[in-house]
Order: structure tokens, then C-alpha cells, then sequence
């Protein structure tokens, strides 16, 4: 016997058996309802005194039937394309007058179905039919237009698939206009949290876009929410995820990026409610280390984050899991699936780590080298997209051409240079700092940082045409603490060419630094005169023919104060 799901206690075996038999019945692909079954509907609805639901796909068959209102049906998953509807409609009875409620219009949007109606019973007899599907993405109208209640069989010649069509289409118009305006692409809505921060907010949301923006999204909606404290299913609630379902949808959007780390549980709700892809900040920024891993050794460390991340959220779907163990006799349904990805993967994790202390060991092998060579080395830290990798290009005899995007360097990356007075130095970069770094992402990147441990003098890259530098410049000086680095800091004010004039000022008032445009080329001089300065003062010796200019001493004493 098929299932029935919803209120099904008290129900007789012949009930039960009657309503099995609904999963018999077929209406036309481009039919709403029959005669024959809206009949069948009233008579059964009215003898248990009862709402009875159908869930209906394209073609016309009953998937799911269930006792009670059409909240009660659960609707499968189902590969959603933002230019399409779900596929599967609703049709269910009404003791009694009343049009669709609040409820069933929100599961005919959340789900993106065909159709939504509701049949009136009058006496064990089916009355009028309401009926309501979503409107154009475009439209004046709220997100679904109900049509007029007339009486049922005005409806039997409806024609259902000409409407979803239409609908399908205006959906696809838009969504080749979007991509003609915005370039194709993911498209997202994402979701900034306020719990007090005010400003800091704002730039934590820009922050995100930008994030979005590097791992290859379109941003097609931000909103920022205000929510002291957050909610433990939803995380800012079941309205306000209505909302922002409601964005998606006319913004053709198939995916929801939060600026905070969602739990499991919040993750799992987000997605069965809203049926769309849902990311938080820490998986959007796993996905970038992801994008931009090309060395083993980088590939190696992002996967470990990415493992250890997962682990805590893998979750089963019930029964469907369980597998029987293997032998004769065996009781029990064994281990499940569940169980069993959770030892793979905690067996690759313990791999990866095995990889990546050999890889730690070779890398200190490797600084054990370097320091053979008796050359100094420089290195090149500071908060994400600072200009870490231009401003090395242009100190090094070599380097690679810097990105506009978070996070485009990963690998440490070693290059020769030279300064007048102290000869040939190292410059290394490092991959970026950004606030509220992953924890896991932090650990398994652990032992590339630790290059930093070995600088003789750190240069302290900070974007000066960003809003909040302030806030960057903390963040990066926190996590060298917590990383142990204690090497003496040289502030660049980089991208000097973009900051305003106060803002420059602001900063230099504050902390010091020497301003310099690494594509521009100017103050570049003054940075290698104040940097073979602080290296001298470090016990760097210098060659025997250099000459320090003195003015270049007196820089540096103004930028470390």
C-alpha cells in the first residue's frame, strides 16, 4: 500500500485503503482536475471530515496524497532551474468556504509549483475551485495572482500547461535579459547579519560581495538584516527568509549567501525552506581557496579544510542509509551509510595531515637552506587584495601579475631582490588575512605561515583606499600574534593613488606607514630606502660599498612609533 502521510491517526484500514487508491488516479497533463475525481475528492473528504491533499507532477500523476491542509505534503526535491518551475501541483479540499490561505499561497512560491487550487465541499459535494499560480517575475502584482473562485467544472478545460508555459517563458526572458546585463553566471541574494556592529556591518556585507564576486557569482541582491540575536532555526527568521526567497525569484537567483558561519541544523532548514543553494561566509571562502589551489601542497590544505568543515555536517536521511553488514547472522541493520562516510572521511583527514607534516618537514628543510645562504629575507604580509603580489613584483626581479581578487595568491611565493646598500634580498608572500578567518582554514595553512616566523623584517601591506583599514590593520596584526610572528612590522599605505588625501592622512596620524602606488612606482624608493634601513637595524650587515642614505633611518622611526 502506497503511503498516505499527514493526520492519519484514527483512520480504519478501509479508509486508508480508499485514499492508497487515490494514487491510481491520472488527470491530463493540461488538465487541473477531472469531474470523475473532484467527486471522489468531495465524497471521501466529507465521510472523514477531513482536507484531503494531492501532489500532482507534470504529467498528471498523484505522487503524494495526504490527510489535512497542503502544508501536510511533503514535496520532493527536485533539480530546480531558476528559469523553471518546479514541475510537481497542488490540489486540495476545503470543508467549507474559504479561499486559499496564507499558508498555501507561501508553499505555491517557496516550492515554485504550477498551480495551487483548493476545491470547496458542500454537502459531500465538490463547489467552487481556487486556484492561484506565481506571477511574471516582473509583474505589479504580489509574488502569485489568484484567480477568480468560480465553480469547478468552469475549470475541467482549463488549459494548465498553456499557463506554466507562458509563465516558463517569461521566466526565461528575464533571465537572458539578466544575463545580457550582468554576464552569465550564478547569480545570488546575499545576507549580511547587524547585531550591534552599525558601520562595521556595512563593510563586513561589502566585504561579501566581494567574496562572492572572486569565487565567480553574480551579486544580484544584497541585504543587510538587524537581528541582536540570531534565530536557531532560520537565523534571521521565518519571515524575513521569505522575503529574500521573494528577491531570488525576481532576481532570478538560485543561491543564498550568509555573511556568518550557519550551523548545520540552520543550513539544512535554510535549503528545505526556500529550495534554493545555501552557503555561508566560511564555505564561500573555502570554495576560493579551492578555486585558487594549483600547487599539491595547496590543494592538500584547502581539501583538509574543506573535510574537517564537513565532517560535523554530515547528516543522514533516515532509513534509505542503513545497510546490512556483511556475513552470516548478522544483527542488526549494521553500519550505515552515514557511519561509514564519516569514517572515510575522517581516515582521509588523518591522511591529509600525514601529508601535510612531510610537507612541513620539507619546507623546513628548505629554510634551513635558505638561512645557509646568509641572505635576509623580507616577508610580505597584510589582509587580502591589499596588493601584496604587485607590490612584490615591483620590489623582486621577478614576480607574478597581481589580481584583483580576494585570495589569488595561496602558495608562498620566494623572489629575489635587491637593495642598494645591503645587496641581494628575499621577498616571500604569503596567502592573505581576512576577518573572522575559518579556524580549520587557519590550521591546515599553519605551517606556510610559519615562513613568517623567519623574517627579519615584516612588511605590513594595508589597502589605504579601503574603508575600514583601520579594522584590516587589526585583523592582521591579531592573527601574526596568534601565529607567534614577533618580527619586527614596515607599514606600507599601499594603492596611495586611490585613497583620498584625508583618508591617507587619517592613517598616517595613526599609524605610521609610508604611502606608495606599486603600479605607479612612486614612493617606492623612499620603501627600500626605509627597508634596508630597519634590516640594518636588525643586525643585517651590510655590503661594504653600501651607503644608507640617513634621512632613510629617520622614515622608519617615524612609521614604527
Amino acid at each position: 500500500m502506497e503511503k498516505i502521510f499527514g493526520r492519519t491517526n484514527g483512520l480504519k484500514p478501509s479508509e486508508k485503503k480508499r485514499l492508497a487508491n487515490l494514487y491510481n488516479r491520472r488527470v491530463g497533463a493540461n488538465r487541473l482536475v477531472s469531474a470523475e475525481l473532484a467527486r471522489t475528492l468531495a465524497a471521501l473528504s466529507e465521510e472523514l471530515e477531513k482536507p484531503i491533499s494531492l501532489l500532482f507532477d507534470r504529467g498528471g500523476r498523484v505522487i503524494r496524497v495526504a490527510v489535512g491542509d497542503a502544508k501536510e505534503l511533503p514535496v520532493p526535491e527536485s533539480a530546480l532551474v531558476e528559469t523553471r518551475l518546479s514541475g510537481y501541483r497542488v490540489l486540495h479540499t476545503h470543508l467549507g468556504n474559504g479561499g486559499l490561505s496564507r499558508p498555501d499561497l507561501s508553499m505555491l512560491f517557496l516550492h515554485r509549483l504550477d498551480a495551487m487550487a483548493a476545491l470547496e465541499v458542500a454537502g459531500g459535494h465538490p463547489s467552487k475551485l481556487h486556484l492561484a499560480q506565481l506571477s511574471p517575475p516582473k509583474a505589479d502584482e504580489e509574488d502569485w495572482q489568484i484567480m477568480p473562485s468560480r465553480p469547478y467544472h468552469e475549470y475541467l478545460e482549463w488549459d494548465l500547461s498553456a499557463a506554466v508555459a507562458a509563465l516558463e517563458e517569461e521566466l526565461s526572458r528575464q533571465a537572458r535579459g539578466l544575463d545580457l546585463r550582468d554576464g552569465s553566471g550564478e547569480r545570488a541574494v546575499l545576507v549580511g547579519l547587524d547585531q550591534g556592529e552599525g558601520v562595521q556591518a556595512e563593510v563586513d556585507l561589502a566585504e561579501l560581495a566581494e567574496l562572492a564576486r572572486t569565487a565567480g557569482a553574480i551579486v544580484a541582491h544584497k541585504e543587510l538584516v538587524f537581528r541582536p540575536s540570531l534565530d536557531p532555526r532560520y537565523a534571521i527568521g521565518r519571515g524575513k527568509v521569505e522575503e529574500l526567497v521573494s528577491q531570488a525569484y525576481h532576481q532570478n537567483a538560485g543561491t543564498l549567501i550568509f555573511g556568518i558561519e550557519l550551523s548545520a541544523a540552520q543550513a539544512r532548514e535554510l535549503e528545505a525552506v526556500t529550495g534554493l543553494k545555501v552557503l555561508d561566509r566560511t564555505q564561500l571562502i573555502l570554495d576560493i581557496f579551492a578555486q585558487h589551489a594549483r600547487t599539491p601542497e595547496a590543494k592538500v590544505q584547502v581539501e583538509l579544510a574543506q573535510l574537517k568543515y564537513l565532517l560535523p555536517r554530515l547528516v543522514g536521511k533516515g532509513k534509505e542509509l542503513s545497510r546490512l553488514g556483511g556475513g552470516i547472522g548478522t544483527r542488526g541493520p549494521g553500519e550505515t551509510k552515514l557511519e561509514v562516510d564519516r569514517r572515510r572521511l575522517q581516515d582521509r583527514i588523518a591522511e591529509l595531515t600525514r601529508k601535510l607534516r612531510e610537507i612541513a618537514g620539507r619546507r623546513q628543510e628548505t629554510r634551513r637552506q635558505r638561512d645557509k645562504s646568509g641572505l635576509p629575507m623580507v616577508g610580505v604580509v597584510g589582509y587580502t587584495n591589499a596588493g601584496k603580489t604587485t607590490l612584490m613584483q615591483a620590489l623582486a626581479k621577478k614576480g607574478e601579475e597581481g589580481e584583483n581578487k580576494l585570495f589569488a595568491t595561496l602558495r608562498p611565493l620566494t623572489r629575489r631582490g635587491f637593495l642598494a646598500g645591503i645587496g641581494e634580498v628575499l621577498y616571500t608572500d604569503t596567502v592573505g588575512f581576512i576577518r573572522h578567518m575559518p579556524s580549520d582554514l587557519l590550521e591546515a595553512f599553519r605551517s606556510t605561515l610559519e615562513e613568517l616566523r623567519d623574517a627579519d623584517v615584516l612588511l605590513h601591506v594595508l589597502d589605504a583606499s579601503q574603508e575600514g583599514a583601520l579594522e584590516r590593520y587589526q585583523v592582521v596584526e591579531d592573527l601574526l600574534a596568534d601565529l607567534g610572528v614577533e618580527a619586527r612590522r614596515l607599514l606600507v599605505l599601499s594603492k596611495a593613488d586611490k585613497a583620498g588625501g584625508y583618508d591617507l592622512e587619517f592613517l598616517k596620524e595613526r599609524l605610521g606607514g609610508l604611502p606608495i602606488s606599486a603600479v605607479k612606482g612612486s614612493g617606492l624608493q623612499e620603501l627600500k630606502e626605509a627597508l634596508a634601513s630597519t634590516l640594518v637595524a636588525q643586525g643585517v650587515r651590510p655590503a661594504a660599498w653600501a651607503y644608507v642614505p640617513p634621512e632613510a633611518t629617520a622614515v622608519v622611526a617615524a612609521s614604527t612609533d
